[in-house]
């Protein structure tokens, strides 16, 4: 048998057997695929949950800037017949026109929701401070987010706290 005749008969072999894959070949890719699918799922879910925590303590945050912006601007925090945080986005009617010409918002980007990341309205309400017994270093107001349960005065409660060297804007 020569060279040529060898040639010759690899080349028909090579045509005679069949392209593509084979079903193990299939099934192999198809579980390597959903392995990786698998360890992407347990690795980045939870990553995810601690964003929207931070995301929402930093909302927090820049709301409470705005809040005290507000303060500094007309003398007092809005109150609910302001339209509490909305105040912070669009000018409300004031009674005393001279305080309305104090307003200089919006104190927060336009655009900005009052929503956390689970949908939910952020919570603005202005503390009764005698109740509270003028503690040291507490804010005049309490903002936070129910959380991704969405129910109040539980454990998943973001909430801005006063730091304890009496400056608001740490988060707990």
């Amino acid at each position: 048998m020569s060279v040529s005749q060898c040639h010759l008969l690899l080349r028909r072999r090579r045509k005679a057997a069949p392209a593509g894959f084979t079903l193990i070949e299939i099934l192999l890719v198809i579980v390597i695929i959903l392995l990786l699918a698998g360890a992407l799922v347990v690795f980045v879910l939870p990553q995810q949950k601690g964003a929207e925590k931070n995301t929402t303590r930093l909302m927090l945050q820049q709301v409470g800037t705005a809040l005290d912006t507000y303060r500094l601007n007309l003398g007092h925090y809005p109150t609910e017949q302001e339209g509490g945080l909305e105040a912070l986005l669009k000018k409300p009617s004031f009674e005393n026109e001279r305080l309305g010409e104090k307003w200089n918002g919006p104190y927060l980007k336009p655009g900005t929701t009052l929503d956390d990341p689970w949908n939910n309205k952020i919570r603005y309400e202005l503390a009764d401070r005698a109740a509270e017994g003028e503690k040291a270093g507490a804010l005049p107001y309490k903002l936070f987010s129910v959380g991704p349960d969405g129910q109040p005065d539980t454990d998943d409660d973001i909430k801005l706290a006063a730091e304890s060297t009496d400056s608001p804007g740490n988060t707990k």
